[in-house]
């Protein structure tokens, strides 16, 4: 175990995590008594207190027990793009001592059916838009409730909200124009309406979770096979959040900008779950739009605000972000991807903002690494926070490596999943003993400098092999981002008959380069600026990347495409 980062450690941070014995409903009626009036949620210019918030979880809540059946231990699912609705469910759920399922909007109906039956769940929470990736679950069955046998993935109800609901006419306008469609009446069985629920009965459901309880099982994004469940409790999910606003320093007056979808654990982390428990305030984007953030951030003097590099990126290229005022704006943070050297040289220079690089996985509900907010490095997954041992092993022999070497980064700490849902095949390839210990193994490799910095060097699969050389995607996109042209850049290996693979750049260029700058000019310059091996022989403007729905470069999607584009011909490449 690596202790060279204990001589920077951030100071007044404790070296270990005490974390709270409580649920995280807890700490909403806590905010609810302590600042009833203050505004918990705003969303498309409507405020909810902590006050009317603590009422309508209690309301759905009772809702979801008495007409839908939810109990202790029961899985739902909760289908939706970020609005209120979505953060009333969730803690309604979580007090009635079940479990939410959040489920990516963009899921197709094969996806969510798939994620029902792995899960159990018999009921889903949905925004109405969303209904034909759903609604064909539900057993029509006349007896569909009292059935102990039902089809795999059947969904015996639904509860279904509208964006629009609660909203003034602006509020409305402010919406992006697929998502300002009022309520419709539900046509069909086993539908129920969100706005019903908040007005049916009581507002009171005492808490019926532990904190060792089963609270959030997020699935991971599949890309080596069916998604997998991880096992979130409330003390999993709170060590991460908790682990989290104390490294940094917040507090209960910070203003947070929740635009990272719900669904994924760095949006339900930073943009839900952490202004929750500190009773802050949450500044809500139902979709990404730079222009719109802008302006949110000035309005409501946002202070804090996490996202990935491509959304920061878009952000601060927006006209308006040179000339409003983002003062207020204190916490610039993030991971997923590194901050490309250049832009955060922009950051700096210009707005005196340094991007607070983190690092975590689902399976660790979000925060593990950070770096210290007063001493970062970039491109830099940071130290091991409070509590967390990671280690650097050869993933072959499991044998931890010395200090610079480049291996699979393994880690333990209170924020890990408890394993993966019902799956005790992926739990043992997963999980491995060093030194009596449980340590996760992320499938990342990096390592560890002088200082006990931890820098990534790719997923273990992603590295490209040219000639026997090792070339690291994420280094060369960090250099290609230097190039005064180059707004978005992935980089993929493609089949090569001689070197075995090359290094292809898909590139997005600013406007004002576009007609200005070869293909061959960035190969030119990629072999000025990083070593020959490294550059990219092959190059290809693109008008866009495609992003997953946490903002990520898709770059599995780009590789499968161009190789497929190639065929049988690996010599069939263009420099265009």
């Amino acid at each position: 175990m690596t202790l060279l980062h204990k001589q920077h450690w951030p100071p007044g941070v404790p070296h270990a995590l005490r974390v709270p014995q409580v649920t995280l409903n807890h700490f909403v009626d806590t905010a609810a008594q302590r600042y009833p009036d203050k505004a918990a949620l705003i969303f498309a210019e409507r405020i909810i207190s902590y006050r009317e918030l603590q009422q309508q979880i209690g309301a759905v809540a009772a809702y979801l027990q008495q007409q839908l059946g939810v109990a202790h231990g029961d899985r739902v699912l909760l289908v939706s793009q970020n609005c209120p609705q979505f953060v009333i469910t969730f803690f309604a759920v979580l007090r009635l001592g079940a479990v939410v399922v959040p489920v990516n909007p963009m899921s197709t109906l094969a996806e969510v059916r798939y994620f029902a039956a792995n899960s159990g769940a018999r009921v889903a929470c949905v925004a109405q838009e969303l209904l034909p990736q759903v609604q064909p679950l539900i057993d029509a069955g006349p007896d569909a409730q009292a059935q102990e046998q039902v089809e795999e993935g059947a969904l015996r109800g639904l509860l279904v909200h509208a964006y629009t609901d609660g909203l003034s006419a602006s509020g409305v306008q402010s919406l992006p124009p697929a998502m300002r469609a009022p309520f419709a009446t539900l046509q069909g069985p086993g539908l129920l309406a969100f706005e019903q629920a908040l007005h049916a009965g009581p507002d009171h459901v005492p808490d019926a979770a532990q904190p060792t309880d089963l609270a959030v099982l997020p699935y991971t994004s599949g890309t080596t096979g069916h998604p997998k469940g991880c096992c979130h409790t409330h003390q999993t999910v709170l060590a991460s959040n908790i682990g989290s606003q104390v490294w940094r320093g917040l507090h209960a007056d910070a203003v947070f900008l929740c635009v990272a979808p719900l669904f994924h654990m760095l949006g339900m982390q930073n943009g839900m779950n952490m202004p929750m428990t500190l009773g802050g305030t949450v500044v809500m984007m139902p979709r990404w739009d730079a222009a719109q953030a802008v302006a949110l951030v000035a309005r409501y003097r946002v202070t804090v605000w996490t996202a990935p590099p491509a959304m920061v990126i878009d952000f601060f290229a927006q006209p308006s972000a040179q000339t409003s005022d983002l003062s207020s704006l204190a916490l610039l943070s993030g991971g997923g991807a590194a901050m490309p050297e250049a832009v955060a040289q922009m950051l700096f220079d210009k707005f005196g903002l340094s991007y607070n690089e983190a690092y975590g996985l689902s399976e660790t509900a979000a925060f593990l690494h950070a770096n210290p907010v007063a001493r970062g490095k970039r491109q830099c997954l940071g130290v091991p926070t409070q509590g967390v041992d990671s280690r650097i092993i050869d993933p072959e022999t499991l044998q931890e490596l010395p200090q610079g070497e480049v291996g699979e980064l393994v880690t333990r700490g209170a924020q890990v999943m408890r394993g993966y849902w019902r799956n005790p095949e992926a739990d043992q390839a997963a999980f491995i003993e060093l030194d009596g210990q449980r340590f996760f193994r992320t499938g990342d490799l990096a390592l560890v400098d002088e200082e006990g910095y931890f820098f990534m060097r790719d997923r273990l699969k992603r590295m490209i092999n040219a000639s026997g050389l090792k070339v690291w995607p994420a280094e060369v996109e960090n250099t290609l981002y230097s190039h005064p042209a180059v707004h978005e850049a992935c980089v993929i290996s493609l089949p090569d008959a001689k070197r075995g693979e090359t290094v292809m750049a898909l590139l997005v260029l600013k406007p004002e380069f576009k007609d200005r700058v070869a293909a061959q000019d960035i190969v030119d310059w990629s072999r000025q600026h990083m070593a020959v091996y490294k550059a990219p022989r092959v190059v290809r403007f693109m008008d866009s990347l495609p992003k997953s729905g946490t903002g990520k470069i898709m770059w599995r999607q780009l590789q499968e495409d161009e190789h497929a584009r190639l065929g049988a011909n690996p010599d069939r490449r263009e420099r265009t």
